[in-house]
Formats: structure tokens, C-alpha cells, sequence
């Protein structure tokens, strides 16, 4: 580990359409092989939908990324040979991280036969983040039970 001092995160342009920096950041989190115009072709697709539902598709995308983003998470931690699961607080910029990861997972792992492309996915699970249900939500779920399970060893967070 460098002791050199903070490492400087690099800063995202925001993305040309919405001029939203969080959208570029899941545009660069979605592409693939180094094909930005796909990834930013799908995801505009997936906008697309969500509009035709008379939804505004970047407070959909807005909402799904704070619902979706859990408040806890459990880290292990040893102690005198036992290893313990204790239950941190998520950060912000980890909690947005890992709503990105989860909403892009959970929209690849739907059946394909509902839906044809990546856009009808995405925007099937965008739209359902967004009403708390879907995939994401559920992992979110998951990992606040299993931090609420281990809040015995909450003591052990220094």
C-alpha cells in the first residue's frame, strides 16, 4: 500500500444526452470491450421505454440507484482467531457502486424469454427497483438481514 497520501479518484464526464454524471458512471459500468457507444445506445434504448410509460426515465434511474443501495453490509473482521461478520455502514460513493453492480446483474440475469434485448431488460429492472421489487432489491434485502443478523459483533467495529 502506497503511504504516499489519498489516491485521487478520477472525476467522470457527465454523459451527453442527460448531462448526468451518475448515468456515465453506469454507462462505463454497462460497456463492454471497450464499446461505450453500445453500452450508451442500450441504455438510452432502456430511457426510451421507461418513457413510453409516461415515467421521466432519469428520476426513474435516479430512484432505482437510492432504493437499491443498502445502508448496511457486514465486513469480517478477525479477532484472536475467530473471524466475525460485523455490520458497517455503507459509504456513499461503495453504496452507489454497488447499486450500479447489482441493478447491471440483476437486469443480464433475466429470462430472455419475456424480454428480447439488454434495453427491455434494464428498463424492466430499473422500473422495478424503482418500485422496491425486482432482483436488486432483493440482494439489497439480503445483505441488510444478514448485517441485522450479525449485530451481536457490532461491538467490534474500530
Amino acid at each position: 500500500m502506497s503511504r504516499t497520501g489519498k489516491i485521487k479518484r478520477k472525476t467522470v464526464q457527465a454523459d451527453p444526452l442527460f448531462a448526468n454524471k451518475l448515468l456515465s458512471r453506469f454507462i462505463n459500468r454497462t460497456m463492454r470491450d471497450g464499446k461505450k457507444s453500445v453500452a450508451q445506445r442500450m441504455i438510452y434504448a432502456a430511457f426510451d421505454k421507461i418513457k413510453e410509460k409516461n415515467l421521466d426515465p432519469l428520476s426513474v434511474f435516479q430512484g432505482a440507484l437510492q432504493n437499491v443501495g443498502p445502508r448496511f453490509e457486514v465486513r469480517p473482521r478477525r479477532v484472536g482467531g475467530a473471524s466475525y461478520q460485523v455490520p458497517m455502514e455503507v459509504r456513499g460513493e461503495r453504496r452507489v457502486s454497488l447499486a450500479i453492480r447489482w441493478l447491471i446483474a440483476a437486469a443480464n440475469n433475466r429470462s430472455s424469454k419475456e424480454y428480447h434485448t439488454f434495453a427491455d431488460k434494464l428498463s424492466a429492472e430499473l422500473l422495478d427497483a424503482y418500485n422496491n421489487a425486482g432482483e436488486a432489491i432483493k440482494k439489497r434485502d439480503l445483505m441488510q438481514r444478514n448485517a441485522e443478523a450479525n449485530r451481536a459483533f457490532a461491538h467490534f467495529k474500530w
